[in-house]
């Protein structure tokens, strides 16, 4: 492992800022830059690759610091001026240490999983927060695998990265683009699992999600923020699940990723999974 230092805007500088930035570039090379102790420590404890730490070589680290940059293998590591790094994190608080991450096989994570498992679809997020919230409801209540379809926010912003708050880096995932790939997937997951239910979600069903048998494997089909559960997968749902609300609410709706929380939790309650 070298340290190559940066004084400038070089090449390297700018391939930086390109893996914050630019959505085309990030899936050129492969690579995603992450930030924040958490989700660098969340993506070592889970085994993704570290290409290279980026690091302000006019200041003193912390042991934290010191210690990955001793113990993980790294291809190249990058020492930058302070003005550098404030540049690159555009935090308030300059992070000390940046990680480019390699991007995972994502087939071959989401190839194995329980004996009665849990998954989540996510069509066409487009907010970042929200993706990033998915995962971490994922994480915490122990949904096996996170599909994302359409047209969607990039699941490697550092943005859905932060807000995930490092459950990005434990929780498969698969990006589908078109239906043809989508409904193959389903099908595959329908033989391997010969009770599994697909639940889609609408606030006008009359169908209410406790009465709804959710100890066998099942897929939970989330709709976009704006436009909700599209034709396509309302058609292809086995039950349509309300969840609900307060008679005294004002409130026409909740937050897709609080209402996917909602439903893993039932989830969870029927089954005792976690």
């Amino acid at each position: 492992m070298g340290v190559q230092k940066i004084f400038g805007k070089n090449a390297d500088y700018q391939k930086f800022e390109v893996l914050k930035t630019n959505r085309n570039k990030r899936y050129k090379y492969r690579e995603f830059l992450v930030e924040g102790v958490r989700n660098i420590n969340e993506a070592i404890r889970n085994d993704w690759q570290i290409s290279s730490f980026i690091y302000s070589g006019e200041k003193k680290l912390s042991s934290w610091a010191y210690g990955l940059l001793e113990k993980v293998k790294t291809t190249t590591n990058f020492e930058l001026t302070d003005s550098l790094m404030i540049d690159l994190s555009k935090k308030e608080e300059t992070s000390e240490l940046l990680a480019i991450v390699q991007m995972k096989n994502e087939k071959e994570d989401m190839a194995s999983f329980s004996g009665n498992p849990v998954f989540a679809l996510f069509d066409r997020p487009s907010n970042k927060g929200n993706l990033g919230t998915m995962f971490r409801s994922c994480d915490a209540l122990g949904v096996d695998g996170l599909i994302i379809t359409g047209h969607s926010v990039d699941v490697y912003d550092p943005d859905v990265i932060s807000s995930s708050m490092g459950s990005f880096f434990h929780v498969p995932f698969l990006r589908l683009s078109d239906n043809t790939e989508i409904i193959r997937y389903i099908n595959d997951l329908k033989n391997r699992y010969p009770q599994f239910n697909i639940i889609g979600t609408s606030e006008r069903s009359q169908t209410c999600l406790q009465d709804i048998d959710l100890t066998t494997p099942v897929l939970f089909l989330i709709g976009n923020e704006t436009d909700g559960l599209s034709k396509y997968y309302t058609e292809i749902s086995d039950v349509m699940a309300a969840i609900p609300m307060s008679s005294n609410s004002s409130a026409s709706s909740i937050n897709v990723s609080c209402a996917a929380t909602v439903m893993f939790y039932e989830a969870n309650r029927q089954c005792r999974r976690i």
